[in-house]
């Protein structure tokens, strides 16, 4: 991947960027108590912490430890599925309840692209922050919505599938009818102008050994978002 990025003129690369060896556990809710340690000491030590899994639970951990050390707090969920279930097959900390989950630490979850639920998340579906991706089609002002309804400190949780499936394919859930590379663009870079990004996840890639694009989507738009926070 080409570390220049055009649109900032920037090559954030030279700032410093660390991988860390990845987190394992034996469940999910270990994985979630170990996500929310690790994120936890590096926000301590005044580290930009970004979080790559293929399962969205990775995600509670690190919204947990965010939320605990940021005030004025709000969530923007990129996904194609609400995620609101209370529980999945047994478990409360399956993806499929990620964002019930996190609704549990804040109130102010705005959720964009959205385009499948079942009928028992409706109850924990906030309508009224709940972009829908057939209502975003049709409008030429969501962007400037989105915005307005979130908080000054901003998490971002990226869930592949928010991509159409024409360009994301390679992920566990693909739904027909999603966001185009330039749509999310646009989105965080105006996010990234009038909030602060206080960190950010991108999970539920699922490689695919026939196509190699949407691994580097995933990889350009954790290099992009990077460029826009930090340019």
């Amino acid at each position: 991947m080409e570390l220049y990025d055009i649109e900032t003129g920037s090559e954030i690369y030279k700032k410093g960027i660390h991988t860390a060896k990845a987190i394992t556990a034996v469940n999910a809710r270990t994985m979630v108590d170990k996500v929310r340690q690790k994120v936890s000491n590096a926000l301590i030590n005044k580290k930009f912490v970004v979080i790559l899994g293929g399962e969205h639970t990775v995600s509670l951990g690190t919204i947990q430890a965010h939320a605990a050390f940021f005030n004025n707090f709000s969530i923007l969920h990129l996904d194609a599925h609400s995620d609101m279930r209370d529980s999945y097959e047994g478990d409360k900390y399956s993806h499929a309840c990620i964002m019930a989950r996190a609704r549990e630490i804040t109130g102010n979850i705005v959720s964009v692209g959205i385009r499948s639920s079942d009928s028992s998340e409706l109850k924990n579906i906030n309508k009224q922050n709940t972009f829908y991706a057939s209502t975003i089609h049709h409008s030429k002002t969501w962007i400037k919505q989105v915005v307005k309804k979130l908080s000054q400190n901003v998490y971002i949780t990226i869930d592949l599938d928010v991509f159409d499936s024409s360009v994301m394919p390679s992920t566990g859930t693909p739904e027909p009818g999603g966001l185009g590379w330039y749509g999310v663009l646009d989105l965080l870079e105006i996010v990234s102008k009038n909030k602060n990004i206080v960190g950010f996840d991108v999970v539920e890639l699922c490689p695919s050994k026939s196509n190699m694009a949407p691994d580097f989507l995933a990889a350009k738009l954790i290099y992009k978002l990077l460029s826009l926070k930090f340019a």
